[in-house]
């Protein structure tokens, strides 16, 4: 999955800003910078600005991040919910996320189909495989699973987080594909993707940067994904990163 959404705009949602939650704005938070108009009535018009005059200065690849993950394996929920996801929201213009929910889990062959076991029962196989049909059903399936794996319960937040980021997506098609063949198939292409890296991945979660995977990259990730990605894109720095920015200072003295 290759992300590319105006995530400041889906920040301002995460955040929960009254001035975006205009009473006239009715479409979705990825719909947002569509047209004039969305921009107009959901406040934003000025972020979707900004948005698109970065987008058009970027010169280089993005940095690519990969994360091969667990849905109910706390490690990877932590890392994706403090780390991924909000890595993602501020430097979305200069890297892109690919998500494969899989990790320990294993598969075994059953006629046409597979049998999916997973490292924290059946329920996180179910996580799975909501996760990965969002991800071939929905161009805003990284809100979505944040949404997810930031609650108490991931499989019961889905469809609510569905209604909140998509709403044009109905849960009826997404638990088709969960329960269909489609999932299936999907289900396997991550095992397939999972069991294809090199090295082999000994525990999860498991980042590759650009396709490449080492301890270094891996202990750099973890301690700061924000600070790994801007170190490695090659074009210029986006004011995020700290380049080209205005430092103040600025006090409150005691009376």
């Amino acid at each position: 999955m290759n992300m590319k959404l105006p995530a400041l705009l889906l920040l301002t949602v995460w955040l929960n800003c009254p001035a975006a939650l205009s009473s006239s704005c009715s479409r979705a938070p990825a719909d947002w910078c569509s047209s004039l108009d969305s921009a107009v009535r959901c406040g934003v018009l000025k972020h979707c600005l900004e948005s698109n005059l970065t987008r058009s200065h970027q010169t280089a690849d993005p940095v690519q991040v990969g994360l091969y993950y667990e849905s109910l394996c706390p490690g990877c929920r932590l890392f994706l919910t403090g780390a991924v996801f909000p890595t993602w929201l501020l430097l979305s213009d200069i890297m892109s996320v690919t998500l494969v929910p899989y990790g320990n889990a294993g598969e075994k062959p059953d006629g046409q189909k597979y049998i999916f076991e997973c490292q924290h029962g059946e329920q996180e196989c179910l996580g799975n495989m909501i996760e990965t049909c969002l991800i071939n059903k929905t161009n805003y399936a990284f809100p979505i699973i944040f949404c997810m794996e930031s609650s108490s319960d991931v499989i019961k937040s889905a469809k609510s987080c569905v209604e909140i980021y998509d709403p044009e997506l109905s849960w009826d098609n997404v638990m088709s594909c969960v329960n269909g063949n489609l999932g299936n198939q999907l289900m396997h292409l991550n095992a397939m993707k999972t069991k294809a890296l090199n090295p082999p991945h000994k525990y999860v979660p498991w980042v590759t940067i650009n396709g490449e995977h080492t301890e270094d990259l891996q202990d750099k990730a973890m301690s700061s994904l924000f600070e790994l990605v801007c170190n490695l894109y090659k074009g210029p720095k986006p004011p995020a990163c700290g380049e080209g920015q205005r430092h103040y200072k600025s006090y409150c003295h005691k009376g």
